[in-house]
């Protein structure tokens, strides 16, 4: 039976990766409030810092971990402190990611490794960091933070589409390896946002009134209209949703 208890998250343990700031932290806060004790994780120890003081002030129940997503050795070795001192981690959020925009044929082949390693490496070495121990246990939620470009490509970001398509057939094969051990792995796909990386874009008057037309729900989304959709992927709520990518993206990918 369905009730509100279903989308509680009380006495479990969720870590969000790049979650010191924009969607990362919004998806944090949500499971948050939602009973989760988070496990936020960023690079910057000093911003991580702010951001746990920050939500710790809301009255949730935060940790915080400084480490590279990138680096195996450094994540297999947080993920195992993290259940040791923290508790068994139920729920990932695999959310740290990066853009660089040009055109294709000018794109820096470092900049392409950049967004390669930061975007899909990442989910793969965290993922399985955390998958692994989930296996033992036979439960387990894993998001991957995918984006409408999983669906569609736009201008000068031909890599970070790549990159991002990569993330929604990694999310389903996930789900396919690791749903016989009792854990979902589904993907959240977010539309365009106004955080930090996309003030240019917002600030841009004929790209917002571009973005506003095309839009069904004609707005920009706000990072809290994420949340929902986070903790519901992470609850019970969501117990028979598996290999699925949710986006929430006010219509952009339901027209032309």
């Amino acid at each position: 039976m369905i009730d509100a208890h279903s989308f509680r998250l009380d006495g479990r343990v969720a870590l969000v990766t790049g979650s010191s700031a924009g969607i990362g932290l919004a998806l944090a806060r949500g499971l948050g409030q939602a009973g989760a004790t988070v496990v936020l994780n960023g690079r910057d120890a000093g911003k991580l810092a702010q951001t746990a003081a920050l939500l710790s002030g809301e009255g949730l129940k935060i940790d915080a971990r400084a480490f590279d997503v990138c680096e195996a050795a450094a994540v297999d070795a947080a993920v195992a402190d993290i259940e040791h001192s923290v508790g068994p981690i139920d729920i990932l959020v695999n959310n740290a990611g990066i853009q660089r925009r040009g055109a294709f044929h000018e794109f820096a082949a470092a900049d392409w490794a950049a967004i390669m390693r930061t975007n899909v490496d990442s989910m793969f070495v965290v993922g399985q960091a955390v998958a692994k121990r989930m296996v033992v246990r036979r439960r387990g939620r894993i998001i991957n933070v995918c984006s409408v470009q999983s669906e569609l490509g736009r201008p000068g970001i031909a890599p970070y589409a790549a990159s991002k398509g990569a993330v929604k057939m990694l999310t389903k094969g996930m789900a396919i390896d690791l749903g016989p051990h009792g854990i979902n792995v589904n993907g959240l796909g977010p539309g365009y946002f106004k955080t930090e990386l996309t003030q240019k874009l917002v600030a841009d008057e004929t790209f917002s009134a571009w973005l506003i037309g095309r839009t069904p729900s004609r707005r920009w989304g706000d990072v809290e209209d994420l949340a929902g959709a986070a903790v519901f992927l992470a609850s019970d709520a969501s117990s028979f949703v598996n290999g699925h990518i949710l986006y929430v993206d006010g219509g952009v990918t339901a027209t032309l």
